[in-house]
């Protein structure tokens, strides 16, 4: 399920409910109305607002701790190219296609992120297929070292190779966690219910139903922001590339 349906389906579940619950009202008798009423039926929906609250907070506050997780790793990853690029250019000039090979894959890599001036759309399965530095390591294993200087940059090399391989795979696989379908159906009924109490006891007007539909608004956000940010590669939420572009500058043109 794409981001942008989790944001719908949320936001249509709590107008639903809240409308639900403003149509229940009309047709209750009037002693299921009585104040009685309306504390017991607010002391469980209390239950029910602090379990969704603290569901949510649990889950923008994961989701942000990913995402921030992610960018650190572009930005390591941004480090290790340029000390790649460094301890390539200390091998010798016989490096210098791959050289140039490795800065090409970093501007490619930033146009997946940043596909502003692109017309194709970049998903999370074009990262994967991405092999670039694969190819990198691959030719740095053909070289044929001279002396031991240079088989001590070569190790050093494909060491920075792996290091960046495993890093972006660890992205790739991160980015691709989402709402568990059991966990985001338990969330939206709570919150349906939550909402259709609240339409229950509220008072039928213009006011209060455009109070409603922005708080449904603001709940279809947060489940929008959450499952953007575990996403980052791809979508409106992504990660920076400015690591990437100081790499890019600091390497071999």
């Amino acid at each position: 399920m794409s981001e942008i349906a989790s944001g719908v389906i949320a936001f249509v579940c709590v107008l639903g409910g809240t409308l639900t619950g403003m149509l229940i009202r009309r047709i209750l008798p009037e002693d299921h109305l009585s104040g009685d009423s309306k504390d017991t039926v607010r002391i469980g929906m209390g239950l029910i607002a602090t379990l969704c609250a603290l569901v949510l907070s649990l889950l923008l506050s994961s989701a942000k701790n990913s995402f921030d997780e992610k960018n650190s790793a572009i930005a390591q990853g941004g480090a290790k190219c340029i000390l790649l690029d460094r301890v390539m250019a200390s091998y010798g000039p016989e490096t210098q296609p791959i050289r140039q090979m490795l800065r090409q894959s970093i501007i490619t890599r930033m146009e997946m992120i940043r596909p502003e001036h692109k017309a194709n759309t970049y998903k999370i399965s074009d990262f994967e297929k991405s092999s670039s530095v694969e190819l990198v390591a691959a030719k740095l294993r053909e070289l044929a070292p001279k002396n031991d200087l240079q088989q001590t940059f070569q190790s050093e090399a494909l060491q920075l190779c792996r290091e960046i391989l495993q890093m972006r795979w660890l992205v790739i696989e991160q980015s691709q966690v989402s709402l568990p379908a059991a966990f985001f159906v338990v969330l939206l009924f709570w919150l349906a219910i939550l909402f259709g109490s609240i339409g229950l006891f509220a008072p039928p007007n213009k006011t209060v139903l455009a109070v409603l539909v922005v708080c449904a608004i603001s709940v279809g956000g947060a489940i929008f922001l959450i499952e953007e940010m575990n996403r980052p590669l791809a979508g409106l939420v992504r990660v920076s590339v400015a690591p990437l572009v100081k790499a890019v500058e600091n390497m071999c043109k």
